[in-house]
C-alpha cells in the first residue's frame, strides 16, 4: 500500500465562501507546517483548528489567509494523519493553494483515494466505502438515510453474520473429515447442513426482495412522460419540478428532444423524462425526437401517459396504450378545466389495471393525487428507510444472486444424497461471494475500479 502523502481539493469546483484542500499521510502535518505562518503545527493537539497564513515558498509572500485543522491518526477518516486547509472559495485561490502543497512533496490524490485508504487501513469495509458515494449522490432524504445506514455498517454486520453461520457449518464438516476419532464432536449431517443453508438462503432472499426498492432509492425511477403533442407533457414536468424547465406553448411538436430532470416525489427520486410527442411527422428534427422517445419508453420503470380531457380519443392515443402494454403505467387525463369531449369509460377500459388520475395543470390541480399514485405504485404508499436494510448497489445485488445459486446447488446436492464434503464446496463458494460484498475476498483490480468512480478529494 502507498505510504506517500496525498492531497486534493475536497470541495466542489466553483466560487464559494470556503474551499478545502485535504492532505492525508505521514508527512501531512510536516508539509503544512513548512508553509504555515502561525502556530507550530507539529506541536498542536490533534483535532484542533488554527488561524494563520500560507506562505508561497517561491516568493516568500502571503499566498492565502487560512484556517488549518490538524487531525492525527488513527482517529481520522483514513486512519492516517490528516490536515484540512480552509481557504477562500475562489477557483484561483484554492488551485494556487493546492499547487503550493504539491510543490512541497505531496502527491495529487487519485479519485476516491482518501476513501480507498480508509478501506485499506481497516476503518471501513467495501460496502461502507461504496455507501460514501451513494451518500454524495443521494437525491432525497430517504436515499440519504439508506446510505447513512450502510455507512454505519448495517449491511456489513448482516453479511458478516451470514458468513459466520456458513463458516461454522463448513468448519464443522472439516472437523468431521479430518478428526473422525473425536467422539465429542457432533457429526455434521445432511439435515443439519440443510437447516443452516436454508436459514441463510431465506435471509438472502429477503435482502433481494428489498433490492428493487433500494435500487429505486439509489438511482431513481426512470419515468417517461408520453402523450400526443400538446396534451400537457411539458406542463407536467414543470409542475413536478416546480420550475419552468420545459417550453410550454400551444404549438404541437414544440418539444423536439428528450428533457431529463430529477424530482422528489414523496421521498422517491424520479428521473423524469419529458419526451417529444410520439406521432408520425415529416419534420426531420421532430422525427429524431420521436425515435428517442420510443427508446426512452423501452428503458422506463414508470410511464406517465397523458390524455386531453377536451378532445376525443384518437387512434394515436390508442396506439400509445398498445405501446405501453406490460409496463408500469399511470394514465393522466389532463385539462379538466376544458369542456369534456373524452370518453372516460373508454379510457378506464383501456387503462385496465393502471392507475388513473385527472389533472388541471394550468390550475395546479391533481398534482397531489398523482404523487400519491406514484408512491402507492412502488411502495404501497409507505417507505421505511429507517428499520430495513436496503440493497441498492448493482454489484451487491449480482453477488447475492450468485450466492443464492450456489446455495441452491448445495441444497440440490443434499437432496440427491451427495457426500457432505462435496456439498460444502458450494457452501464455501457462497461464503466467498458474500465476502466480496464487504471486501474480505475481493480482488485488488476490482478495488481499483470501484474507487476510480469516486470524485477527487473523497
Amino acid at each position: 500500500m502507498d505510504t506517500d502523502t496525498i492531497a486534493a481539493i475536497s470541495t466542489p469546483i466553483g466560487e464559494g465562501a470556503i474551499a478545502i484542500v485535504r492532505l492525508s499521510g505521514e508527512e501531512a502535518v510536516a508539509i503544512t507546517s513548512e508553509l504555515f505562518d502561525g502556530k507550530e503545527l507539529k506541536e498542536v493537539e490533534s483535532h484542533t483548528i488554527h488561524y494563520g497564513k500560507i506562505i508561497d515558498p517561491e516568493t516568500n509572500e502571503v499566498a492565502e489567509e487560512v484556517m488549518v485543522t490538524v487531525m492525527r491518526g488513527p482517529k481520522t477518516f483514513t486512519r492516517e494523519d490528516v490536515v484540512e486547509i480552509n481557504c477562500h472559495g475562489g477557483l484561483a485561490s484554492v488551485n494556487r493553494l493546492l499547487n503550493i502543497v504539491l510543490s512541497k512533496g505531496a502527491r495529487l490524490a487519485e479519485p476516491g483515494e482518501f476513501t480507498k485508504r480508509a478501506f485499506l487501513n481497516g476503518r471501513i469495509d467495501l460496502s461502507q466505502a461504496e455507501a460514501v458515494m451513494d451518500l454524495i449522490r443521494a437525491k432525497t432524504d430517504k436515499a440519504m438515510n439508506v446510505a447513512l445506514k450502510q455507512m454505519d455498517g448495517r449491511l456489513s454486520k448482516l453479511i458478516q453474520k451470514l458468513r459466520q453461520e456458513l463458516l461454522e457449518t463448513v468448519a464443522h464438516v472439516e472437523v468431521n473429515i479430518d478428526y473422525p476419532e473425536y467422539d465429542d464432536v457432533e457429526e455434521m449431517s445432511h439435515d443439519m447442513m440443510m437447516t443452516k443453508t436454508k436459514e441463510v438462503y431465506k435471509e438472502i432472499e429477503r435482502l433481494l426482495q428489498m433490492a428493487q426498492q433500494g435500487k429505486i432509492l439509489r438511482e431513481g425511477l426512470a419515468t417517461a412522460i408520453i402523450g400526443r403533442p400538446n396534451v400537457g407533457k411539458s406542463s407536467l414536468l414543470n409542475a413536478l419540478v416546480h420550475e419552468n424547465k420545459a417550453i410550454v406553448t400551444d404549438i404541437p411538436g414544440t418539444t423536439r428532444d428528450v428533457i431529463e430532470e430529477y424530482v422528489n416525489v414523496r421521498g422517491v427520486p424520479l428521473r423524469l423524462v419529458d419526451t417529444a410527442g410520439i406521432r408520425e411527422t415529416e419534420d426531420i428534427v421532430e422525427k429524431i425526437g420521436v425515435e428517442k422517445s420510443r427508446q426512452v419508453l423501452k428503458e422506463s420503470d414508470l410511464v406517465l401517459l397523458l390524455l386531453n380531457y377536451g378532445e376525443e380519443l384518437t387512434e394515436e392515443d390508442i396506439n400509445l396504450f398498445k405501446a405501453v402494454e406490460g409496463l408500469e403505467v399511470i394514465v393522466i387525463v389532463n385539462k379538466t378545466d376544458l369542456e369534456q369531449k373524452i370518453d372516460l369509460d373508454q379510457v378506464k377500459e383501456l387503462a385496465k389495471d393502471h392507475g388513473l388520475v385527472t389533472t388541471t395543470l394550468v390550475e395546479e390541480k391533481g398534482i397531489d393525487e398523482l404523487e400519491s399514485a406514484i408512491a402507492d405504485t412502488f411502495f404501497a404508499g409507505e417507505l421505511d428507510a429507517g428499520d430495513l436494510t436496503y440493497i441498492s448497489n448493482v454489484r451487491h445485488i449480482q453477488l447475492l444472486k450468485q450466492s443464492l445459486t450456489a446455495l441452491e446447488e448445495a441444497m440440490n446436492g443434499m437432496e440427491q444424497g451427495m457426500p457432505i464434503d462435496l456439498v460444502q464446496i458450494d457452501v464455501t463458494r457462497t461464503w466467498e461471494l458474500l465476502g466480496e460484498i464487504v471486501g474480505d475476498t475481493v480482488h485488488e483490480s476490482l478495488i481499483d475500479q470501484l474507487f476510480s468512480q469516486f470524485c477527487l478529494g473523497k
